[in-house]
């Protein structure tokens, strides 16, 4: 199925995977709506997508605001009239050993990885209902399937992502015909380490990203697919990792 004119927002639009999103769902014929708290580069991007002939409205806003978020929607039924999906994609990994006591950094993890899916759902789901139809994607992990050291908060974070993404579907897919997808990946070749602040785990992710691994357009390339099926195709979860990832 074509993405033409189909409205989507994209949270953490300005860097890896929701960078990598926008441009190939631009590509497909998408308009798309770039959220993130770096309005420069949204710009940026909103110019790479338009020079190669797609369309683009930069929305820069707080995955952790709710008023944020429903001034997102708002922006993007002003320009576009509408709002097909959603591509929770806004995440923080600041992995830690528990002992350690980071607590900030647990806290900004349940704020941005948890809330601010439900921030982004509760905004949309409204126009998606009157729609009678769309897509909501939420960005879970590998960590949503099992534990690796310094991961306990973040995977708890990613497990409650996944869990949400199935409440969502049984809940608003018979209903209201809304897609719900949860995306899983391995490890990527993003910037989502360098809030890591525990040295003791910098050198074992160090270890861990020498691999061969997933780039942030695979990731673009599964949203694509969920995002390209029918009506009446659901595709609940895709797990994705790279080939060398045990």
């Amino acid at each position: 199925m074509t993405l033409d004119n189909r409205v989507i927002i994209i949270t953490g639009a300005s860097s890896g995977i929701g960078e990598a999103t926008a441009k190939k769902l631009a590509g497909e014929g998408a308009k798309v709506v770039l959220m993130a708290r770096t309005e420069d580069k949204l710009n940026n991007l909103k110019n790479d997508i338009e020079k190669s002939g797609g369309k683009a409205l930069v929305a820069s806003g707080d995955v952790t605001k709710k008023k944020d978020f429903e001034d997102v929607v708002s922006k993007a039924v002003s320009e576009y009239g509408k709002v097909d999906g959603l591509i929770n994609n806004a995440g923080l990994m600041p992995l830690s050993f528990i002992e350690k006591l980071k607590t900030d950094e647990w806290d900004k993890m349940v704020d941005v990885n948890i809330k601010g899916v439900l921030n982004g759902v509760s905004s949309v789901l409204p126009k998606l209902i009157e729609n009678k139809g769309g897509d909501i994607i939420n960005i879970s992990s590998m960590a949503a399937h099992r534990y690796f050291p310094g991961g306990a908060v973040y995977c708890a974070t990613k497990s409650a992502v996944k869990m949400f993404s199935e409440g969502l579907r049984q809940e608003l897919a018979p209903e209201h015909g809304i897609n719900v997808t949860s995306i899983e990946p391995g490890a990527v070749a993003t910037n989502l380490t360098d809030t890591i602040t525990d040295e003791d785990i910098k050198d074992k992710m160090s270890d861990m990203m020498s691999m061969n691994t997933l780039e942030s357009e695979d990731i673009a390339n599964a949203i694509y697919y969920a995002l390209s099926q029918p009506d009446r195709v659901n595709i609940n979860d895709v797990y994705i990792v790279p080939s060398e990832q045990k």
